[in-house]
């Protein structure tokens, strides 16, 4: 487990099906995430059960809060690439009660400490939708740089689509 002040990342548990169903149903939740069909609770339940080992090329961890124990979210890093050092990663706070409180950003450093000390990686990679101020305002304080931005590649809940910037992190700029 990776800890800090207010959180620690843990692996996933067939126990967290109830959150992450709760989560990838609330539509203000989802907002920035890529759709997907409507799925049962019982499906949740048999991915979590069938979720793949964590490895190299994907690391997948709950964000718990260090002071109660209850899931708050999920992160990982992705398509991890050992020959060039690189990884995306992916975060969302699924409890709207623990938005704006600093969880994230302290989730966003541990990870990203995890990735350039124990996986090794170089840079760290992340696409968020440009609309989505309080996402890149975190992104900003943990130092990562808009390395770019993609034209109308996200299609919003609301039909329409919105440009997305890719952002990056080199191991010496991480803000603590």
């Amino acid at each position: 487990m990776l800890s800090g002040k207010l959180v620690r990342l843990r692996a996933l548990e067939p126990s967290d099906a109830e959150s992450l169903y709760r989560w990838i149903h609330d539509d203000e939740v989802g907002q920035f995430m890529t759709g997907s069909h409507p799925r049962s609770l019982d499906q949740v339940r048999k991915r979590c059960e069938e979720r793949k080992v964590n490895t190299y090329e994907h690391v997948v961890l709950g964000i718990e809060s260090v002071a109660s124990g209850a899931l708050l979210g999920v992160i990982d890093l992705r398509d991890a690439e050992p020959e060039i050092g690189r990884a995306e990663l992916d975060i969302y706070i699924g409890e709207k009660d623990h938005w704006n409180g600093g969880y994230g950003t302290e989730a966003m450093r541990l990870m990203c400490r995890y990735g350039f000390n124990v996986m090794r990686l170089h840079l760290i990679a992340l696409w968020v939708v440009a609309n989505n101020e309080r996402a890149r305002h975190v992104y900003r304080k943990v130092g990562f740089v808009e390395d770019g931005r993609h034209r109308e590649c996200f299609r919003g809940s609301d039909g329409k689509y919105y440009d997305m910037y890719l952002m990056s992190l080199l191991e010496p700029e991480l803000i603590d």
